[in-house]
C-alpha cells in the first residue's frame, strides 16, 4: 500500500474529529495570526530601519523601527503562550480517543473469544497511541506555524519589494518537491518497523506462554535463534529507517537554505534592478529567520512525526495482525542408556524453593520402570509439579541425584534430554502456523498415516478438516484451552522421548476427550507419568504415587483405596468436586521417604 492511500483512508475520520475541535482551531488560529504579525513586522522594520534610518542618516528613525521589529518579538512571544495552551485542546482528545478504540476493540475481541490474547495490543495501546498524540501535536504545531509564518513572510516581501518573491519561491518549492520524493519510502520503512516490533512483541507472549514447555522439549535453541532473528529484523528495520532520515535531513536542508543562498546570488542583480539594501537586508531577514527556521520545523515533523502518525493511525484501525509463527524443531537425538535401566529414577533427591525455605521434596527414592503407567496425586501444593520438574530436569535437586534411563539428568545436555522425555505443563505451547506442523514440531519425520492418527485418536478432526487439512493455519489465541492441550498431547503422542511427563496437561479436557486422550497415551510404547486432576486418571494408571504429608504411599487405585487414609480422604474430595490439583508447592516434610514403583505386568 502506497503512503497516499492510508492518508486517503484517515482522511474522513480526521475531517470528524477536527470538526468536533472547532472552538479549539478558532482559538489556536487567533494566536497564530498574532504569530504571523510578528514575522512581518520583523522584517519590514529591519528594512525601513536602514533604508529610511541608518543609511539616511536618521538614526532615531532607525532606532525608532528596530522598536517596531522588538514589539512584534513580544507579540511573538505573548502568542506562543497562547498556542501551547490551545494545542491541549485538539491533541488531548485525540489520545483519549485512541486509547478507547484500542481498548474497546481488545474488550469486544475477548468477549467474543475470551481464549484469544493478543499481545501486540500492549504495543498499540502504550507505545503506539502515544507516538499519535506525539505525532499530531508535533505535526499540528509545526503546519500551523509554517502556514502562519510564510503568509507573513510573503507578505512582507511583497510590500518591500514584489521581485523579491520568486527570487524566495522558485527554491523554497524546488526543496519542498525534493523533500516530497522521499514521502513515500519514508512511511514504507515506518510501516516495516512498526511490522518489526509487533512481530516481536507477539513472539514475546508466545514465549511467555511457552517457556517451560519449549525449554523441557529441547526447543530452546531453536525459538532463540527464531527470536534473534526477529531481533535483527527489527534492527534492520530501524537501520533503514535512519538512512531514509538522512536523506530527509538533507531535503530539509536544502528547502531551508536554497532561499538564503537564491537572495545572495542575486543580490547584484535585484541592487541594480532598483530593490534597497534595507530591502535586500529585509528578505534575508525573512527568508533566515523566519522561513528557514519554518521550512526545518514542517518538514522535519512532516518527515518523522507525520510519517509514524499515518502509519500508527491506519495500524491502529486495522485487524491485529496474526501471530508469529516459530520454526519447526527437528527430532531430537536421544542418548544411548543401559537397556535395562528405569525409565526414571530419583534417589534420595530434597528440593526446596530456597535456602531458608522447607524442603518441597525430601530424601525422596523413587523409581519409574519402562512401559509404566504411574499417577501422582495429592493435594493442591504439596509438589507434584515439583516432582514433574525434577524428573524432566527443569529443576535441579539440592541433594541426591535424577536419573533417566540410567544417566544423571544433571550430564545430559539439552537435546538429549529432549530425546529421553516430553514434558507438558497445564499451559500447553501451541504456535501460530499450520496444524502439521504443531504436530510433527517434535518428530518433523513422522509418516502422514502416523499424523493422521494421532489426529483421530486426540478429537482434532474439527481443526483438521478445515479446507487447508493438516496445512490449516492456527492462531493460538483462537484457540480454547482444550485445543491447545489436545494439539499439544498429539504432539507428545508423535514425540520419539520414550517417558512422558503430564504435569496436569488434561485439566481443561472433558472426561470423555481425557479418557480418550490417556487410553492413546497409554497404548504408546514407552512410560507414562501424570499428575492426576480426576479420580479416574488416578484409577486408570497401573500405580499411584500419593503425595501427602511425611509418608508418600505407592499402590493400585484399589490398594491404596484400603491402605490409606489420606487416599480416601482425597477420593472423597474429588468425589464431591473439590479441586485436588497441584496449585503450588508446600513442604512435604517427608526426611527418608523411600518409594519404590514396580513396573506393570509383563
Amino acid at each position: 500500500m502506497t503512503a497516499k492511500g492510508p492518508v486517503r483512508q484517515l482522511l474522513p475520520g480526521a475531517r470528524r474529529f477536527l470538526w468536533g475541535r472547532r472552538r479549539a482551531l478558532r482559538v489556536l488560529a487567533g494566536w497564530s495570526l498574532l504569530e504571523s504579525a510578528q514575522t512581518l513586522l520583523t522584517g519590514l522594520g529591519v528594512a525601513r530601519a536602514l533604508d529610511d534610518g541608518f543609511l539616511a542618516g536618521r538614526p532615531g528613525t532607525g532606532l525608532l523601527w528596530l522598536g517596531v521589529s522588538a514589539v512584534g518579538a513580544l507579540l511573538g512571544g505573548l502568542a506562543a503562550r497562547g498556542v501551547f495552551g490551545a494545542l491541549g485542546g485538539v491533541v488531548e482528545p485525540l489520545r483519549d480517543a485512541l486509547v478507547r478504540r484500542v481498548v474497546a476493540r481488545a474488550l469486544a475481541t475477548a468477549v467474543a473469544d475470551p481464549a484469544r490474547a493478543d499481545t501486540s495490543a500492549v504495543s498499540r495501546l502504550t507505545a503506539q497511541t502515544e507516538i499519535a498524540r506525539d505525532g499530531a501535536a508535533g505535526l499540528l504545531m509545526t503546519t500551523r506555524a509554517f502556514v502562519f509564518t510564510a503568509a507573513g513572510a510573503l507578505a512582507g516581501l511583497a510590500m518591500l519589494a514584489p521581485v523579491l518573491l520568486p527570487v524566495v519561491l522558485v527554491p523554497l518549492l524546488a526543496g519542498l518537491a525534493l523533500f516530497a520524493a522521499t514521502l513515500r519510502p519514508m512511511a514504507a520503512r515506518q510501516r516495516a518497523l512498526l511490522d518489526a516490533d509487533e512481530a516481536l512483541a507477539a513472539h514475546a507472549g508466545l514465549l511467555d506462554d511457552g517457556a517451560r514447555q519449549i525449554v523441557a522439549c529441547g526447543a530452546a535453541e531453536a525459538v532463540a535463534e527464531r527470536t534473534a532473528d526477529l531481533v535483527a529484523a527489527e534492527r534492520r528495520a530501524a537501520s533503514a529507517l535512519a538512512r531514509w532520515a538522512a536523506v530527509r535531513t538533507l531535503a530539509v536542508g536544502a528547502a531551508g537554505q536554497l532561499p538564503v543562498l537564491a537572495l545572495l546570488g542575486c543580490a547584484p542583480l535585484l541592487l541594480e534592478r532598483g530593490v534597497s539594501p534595507g530591502e535586500l537586508i529585509g528578505a534575508l531577514t525573512y527568508a533566515a529567520s523566519a522561513l528557514l527556521p519554518a521550512v526545518h520545523a514542517l518538514l522535519g515533523a512532516l518527515g518523522a512525526a507525520g510519517t509514524r502518525l499515518v502509519v500508527v493511525l491506519e495500524r491502529l484501525a486495522a485487524p491485529a495482525p496474526p501471530p508469529v509463527r516459530p520454526p519447526r524443531v527437528g527430532r531430537p537425538a536421544a542418548p544411548a542408556s543401559a537397556p535395562r535401566a528405569p525409565a526414571a529414577e530419583l534417589r534420595s533427591v530434597t528440593f526446596a524453593h530456597g535456602p531458608a525455605a522447607d524442603p518441597v521434596v525430601s530424601g525422596l527414592d523413587l523409581t519409574l520402570h519402562r512401559g509404566e503407567h504411574l499417577a501422582v496425586v495429592g493435594p493442591s501444593g504439596i509438589g507434584k509439579s515439583t516432582l514433574t520438574a525434577l524428573l524432566a530436569g527443569t529443576l535441579a535437586p539440592d541433594r541426591g541425584t535424577a536419573l533417566l534411563a540410567g544417566r544423571a539428568v544433571a550430564e545430559l545436555d539439552r537435546r538429549e534430554l529432549a530425546g529421553l522425555r516430553a514434558l507438558l505443563p497445564q499451559e500447553a505451547y501451541v504456535f501460530s502456523g499450520p496444524l502439521r506442523d504443531n504436530l510433527t514440531y517434535l518428530a518433523p519425520d513422522a509418516p502422514p498415516a502416523l499424523v493422521r492418527r494421532a489426529v483421530e485418536a486426540f478429537g482434532l478432526g474439527g481443526l483438521a478438516d478445515g479446507p487447508g487439512g493438516l496445512d490449516t493455519p492456527l492462531d493460538p489465541a483462537r484457540l480454547s484451552a482444550g485445543e491447545r492441550q489436545a494439539v499439544a498431547l498429539a504432539r507428545a503422542w508423535l514425540s520419539p522421548a520414550p517417558l512422558l511427563l503430564l504435569d496436569e496437561a488434561t485439566s481443561h479436557l472433558d472426561p470423555a476427550a481425557e479418557l480418550r486422550a490417556e487410553a492413546a497415551l497409554s497404548r504408546r510404547p514407552g512410560t507414562l507419568l501424570v499428575v492426576a486432576h480426576r479420580l479416574s486418571s488416578a484409577a486408570r494408571a497401573d500405580r499411584v504415587l500419593l503425595l501427602d504429608g511425611p509418608r508418600p504411599a505407592l499402590g493400585t487405585h484399589a490398594e491404596l483405596l484400603r491402605g490409606s487414609a489420606a487416599y480416601r480422604e482425597l477420593v472423597g474430595a474429588w468425589e464431591a468436586g473439590t479441586d485436588g490439583g497441584d496449585g503450588g508447592n508446600r513442604a512435604d516434610g517427608g526426611e527418608g521417604a523411600r518409594v519404590t514403583s514396580s513396573p506393570r505386568g509383563g
